[in-house]
């Protein structure tokens, strides 16, 4: 088995998850993501969608504002992430199925509905170990509609990216684990900071 990269925070305690908020809001090429998350959807009109690793909000308020009549769904592990998330996007929370699951564990995706397009946004390395993003990926393909859109954007390893080779993939492993997960057309749309955004399609 393989063991976890360890976290230096834990994202289940409101401190920790304030603070990775403040951290987050800032952290380059942030913002160039989700205006490209933003452009993708725009194209692909889905009727829902599913966030993997929702977090404290973001990536929710900038889709919702987009595309406000869309079905959305936010999964977390977090109580305290769907807590800042449901203060910032205020009256519009009331649309969100919100969903508190851990998608490191087996089953995390059992009596889901087929999404439209699914989404994630710097989370897939809370897995704690880049082995383990090829599952992921296979699970959330499983859950896409026929020619639905699964956006994924996370952390990069290489010159000029991440440094830790055990929990992120360079440019080449991520594709590699979204091929492996059975998707055939994936593309590398933009890099930004150490951030980097795929679309896949099956």
């Amino acid at each position: 088995m393989v063991e976890d990269v360890p976290s230096p925070i834990d994202l289940r305690a409101q401190a920790d998850a304030r603070a990775w908020k403040a951290a987050a809001s800032a952290r380059p090429g942030r913002a160039q993501m989700l205006d490209a998350f933003v452009s993708e959807l725009l194209k692909a009109k889905p009727s829902n969608i599913l966030e993997l690793g929702s977090g404290p909000g973001f990536l929710a308020e900038r889709l919702l504002n987009a595309l406000p009549n869309v079905s959305y769904s936010a999964l977390d592990f977090s109580t305290a992430m769907h807590d800042l998330a449901r203060a910032r996007l205020g009256d519009r929370a009331r649309q969100v199925n919100w969903i508190e699951r851990d998608f490191r564990r087996a089953g995390w995706s059992r009596g889901l509905p087929k999404f439209s397009a699914i989404v994630t946004l710097q989370a897939v390395h809370e897995l704690r170990h880049k082995s383990r993003a090829a599952e992921l990926h296979a699970s959330a393909r499983a859950h896409l509609t026929p020619g639905g859109a699964y956006l994924m954007c996370d952390h990069w390893c290489g010159d000029a990216g991440m440094t830790n080779s055990d929990l992120y993939m360079s440019l080449d492993e991520h594709a590699a684990a979204l091929s492996s997960a059975g998707f055939d057309n994936i593309e590398l749309v933009m890099r930004a900071g150490t951030l980097a955004f795929f679309r896949a399609t099956s």
